[in-house]
């Protein structure tokens, strides 16, 4: 069994594979770290391996102590990939998109792969039918455009994500919704349309923590996955340790 280990800013996903199959799935806030593993470390004596993915700081005495546990892989710009990285600086590349990517060539292999995670930041990642990552575009996420606005603008309250019933809004709230909510949707319809304008054939994920937010509202075709990211760690994991 495979623990997966993805380190945010603030909280932690720890996720259980078995094989191909996700058995588990928690989130903790990252200072609890090492209490969650060992929790999890109990409950499933037959975890041999790990990768440790951090978008975030994880102190360098946790990382060594969770390698006494397991056989710890932790993921850079480095190791091992299922793709080729044809991205100008992959140094910068963050992990979670390399993640990303490697889930997309392992579920939908030969297949042209747009990648849109919505999340504190949304991405786009770019794999060819020929397994080249060509690269993406980052942009603001939905909480990020709402927090933008309180904190740019000296009246503009700071709102929690609703939808909004329509795109005419007829007070403050309901026009920052209708900006915030509608200028994503038709962003992201906006990319996928450019992209389908070159790569007809074009398959897309939409992952992330809004993809349930979002998902409903887009009018493309689009295949969502909340643990996509979690998927494509343990894809890298398998093929760095032979399994």
């Amino acid at each position: 069994m495979n623990l997966i280990i993805d380190v945010g800013n603030s909280f932690v996903k720890l996720a259980i594979f078995k094989g191909d199959k996700l058995k588990s799935k928690e989130v903790i806030e990252t200072k609890h770290i090492l209490e969650g593993i060992k929790m999890l470390k109990n409950k499933y004596p037959s975890i041999k391996k790990a990768i440790i993915s951090s978008v975030g700081i994880l102190k360098k005495t946790d990382i060594n102590t969770i390698g006494k546990s397991f056989d710890l892989l932790i993921l850079d710009s480095e190791t091992k990939l299922p793709f080729k990285n044809l991205y100008k600086t992959p140094k910068t590349l963050g992990v979670d998109r390399i993640a990303l990517v490697s889930a997309s060539v392992e579920k939908f292999p030969d297949t042209n792969v747009l990648v849109i995670d919505a999340g504190s930041c949304i991405t786009y990642d770019f794999v060819t039918s020929k397994n080249e990552y060509l690269g993406g575009a980052i942009s603001p996420g939905l909480q990020m455009r709402y927090k933008a606005l309180n904190t740019f603008t000296a009246n503009l309250p700071l709102l929690e994500s609703e939808n909004p019933d329509n795109i005419i809004g007829k007070s403050t709230k309901e026009s920052i919704h209708s900006g915030v909510v509608f200028g994503i949707l038709n962003e992201i319809e906006g990319v996928i349309q450019k992209y389908k304008l070159k790569y007809p054939d074009l398959t897309v994920i939409l992952t992330g923590g809004d993809t349930k937010f979002l998902s409903k509202q887009l009018k493309s075709s689009i295949f969502a996955n909340s643990n996509f990211l979690l998927e494509g760690l343990n894809f890298i994991l398998q093929i760095n340790t032979n399994e």
